[in-house]
């Protein structure tokens, strides 16, 4: 104990705080992030999110990173639902487009919320179709990937896809992976959705490159969730052991004919330092704030996905 009664563990409490903050800050000024890799950078990248805070509450450090002018990206969001559950969906809307352009998208019209409930009403309990996604997914991106009804038209398409290879108006799309973070159904979906949209564009095309990565947000256990920057460390960690995994027991597959990707990209990590970290907490704040409710200040001061995203390529 200190000469004014303080315990010294309680000290070390108080300290603890400032301590991580200010390594975190030097480390950022010092230490300049890595770029992302070559799939992420000039390229035309769609979030795939549910609701309307989804942006911000969870893919904050991707999107402050990818929309950086000095990547060359044409970065778009895409929400499947206007989160109306509390009859607050006009609104969640309008939230939507300005938490979008504090977390660096170019205009409002890169933002587009879907509002079909007989689709994609939201709420824990409602489950949505991953078939009905990936349709909306092709008729967005990737037209030709729509079979047609006619049999014999089928087939004189399939052989043009054979000789052409698939084709997407995006290059990239990222979402949720299938967990969906907060287990939330909605979110689960996406990740389903987005698979069975890239199976049905692979479709046909055996031995050719899908023309869209789909990375995906990891989900994590529910103490590393509210453990802040301080979880940058073992998101390293599992990620370089997750590497070495995959090379030993050779679940990494080699480049096919069309884009040649290779290993390099497999996972993705943005961590945001402290302008970026109050970039997205000013998103959800002042953006948001039909949806500042109580626990929600505790998720922006505490909440990794506020700091770090841990983005993974899926196989297609």
């Amino acid at each position: 104990m200190d000469s004014r009664g303080l315990p010294a563990w309680a000290a070390y409490l108080l300290l603890a705080p400032i301590i991580v903050l200010g390594m975190w800050h030097l480390n950022s000024a010092l230490i300049p992030p890595p770029p992302p890799p070559a799939q992420l950078r000039q390229k035309r990248i769609v979030l795939l999110i549910a609701h309307p805070d989804d942006e911000s509450m969870f893919f904050s450090p991707t999107l402050t990173r990818l929309t950086d002018p000095a990547l060359g990206n044409h970065v778009k969001i895409l929400c499947l639902s206007s989160g109306n559950a509390d009859g607050l969906g006009e609104t969640r809307k309008k939230e939507l487009e300005v938490a979008a352009s504090k977390l660096g998208l170019r205009k409002r019209e890169d933002v587009f919320v879907m509002d079909e409930p007989s689709r994609f009403k939201d709420g824990m309990k409602e489950r949505w179709d991953d078939k009905e996604i990936a349709k909306v997914l092709a008729q967005a991106f990737a037209p030709d990937a729509q079979l047609p009804e006619a049999g014999e038209k089928t087939q004189k398409r399939q052989k043009s896809k054979d000789k052409n290879g698939p084709r997407a108006t995006i290059d990239a799309l990222i979402t949720f992976d299938r967990h969906g973070i907060s287990s939330h159904p909605n979110h689960i979906a996406l990740y389903h959705g987005a698979k069975t949209f890239l199976t049905t564009l692979m479709r046909d095309h055996s031995g050719y490159s899908c023309p869209i990565t789909l990375y995906t947000l990891q989900s994590i256990n529910i103490l590393r969730k509210y453990s802040f920057v301080l979880d940058v460390l073992p998101t390293y960690f599992t990620g370089i052991v997750s590497d070495v995994v995959a090379g030993a027991t050779g679940k990494r597959k080699p480049a096919k004919k069309g884009i040649s990707k290779g290993n390099k990209g497999d996972r993705v990590l943005f961590v945001s330092d402290i302008t970026r970290y109050l970039k997205g907490r000013d998103a959800m704040v002042n953006a948001h704030k039909s949806q500042m409710v109580w626990f929600r200040h505790g998720w922006i001061s505490i909440g990794r996905y506020m700091v770090v995203n841990d983005l993974k390529r899926e196989d297609v």
